[in-house]
């Protein structure tokens, strides 16, 4: 894998094209459901894909939390962006605990390098800054992405922020404790 180098996203090395080329594609063969207060594995199968229309979507998003919605961060192989998340400074939950992971993905060829993981360590410092002592995620239902975020140690969440669970009905609600 070529040398990676990790940064806070900001307006100097983040802007509407750095997704130009970023892949996002995962076929899905099986998702979690809940039925009956159990976890169950079903075959449900599509492809997930981003197109540039979805990609300038979610750039625009990256640079709502830089400019101030919360914050960034991007993986790049050169100056290729090739993983990011977001995570926002708002704090909720019963006790102001929650930080919400909102955007994290790595570029399809980039996967299963450790770029996830340590984009998701840079989250954690960043939301242990301000206060937070949980990140929560709203999570894919896909086998691969439960099991990616599960070696992470990522748990069941348990407070359910009902507005973004209904948001995604079908993600799993998931927290990390910091």
């Amino acid at each position: 894998m070529e040398n990676i180098s990790y940064s806070k996203l900001t307006m100097d090395n983040f802007n509407e094209n750095s997704l130009d080329g970023f892949i996002r594609h995962q076929e899905v063969k099986e998702c979690w459901r809940k039925e009956n207060g159990e976890w169950i594995l079903l075959p449900i199968a599509f492809t997930e894909e981003w197109d540039s229309n979805a990609l300038k979507e979610k750039a625009a998003e990256i640079i709502s939390f830089i400019g101030g919605k919360g914050f960034a961060y991007g993986a790049f192989s050169e100056d290729r962006l090739v993983g990011f998340l977001t995570v926002s400074s708002s704090l909720f939950g019963s006790q102001k605990q929650y930080a919400e992971l909102v955007l994290f993905q790595v570029s399809e060829p980039f996967r299963a390098h450790g770029i996830g993981r340590r984009l998701f360590e840079l989250a954690c410092e960043e939301a242990r800054s301000i206060g937070a002592q949980k990140l929560y995620i709203s999570a894919h239902s896909s086998k691969e992405s439960q099991a990616a975020y599960r070696r992470l140690g990522c748990v069941e969440a348990e407070e359910i922020n009902r507005d973004i669970a209904e948001n995604e009905p079908f993600d799993v609600q998931m927290e990390y404790k910091l």
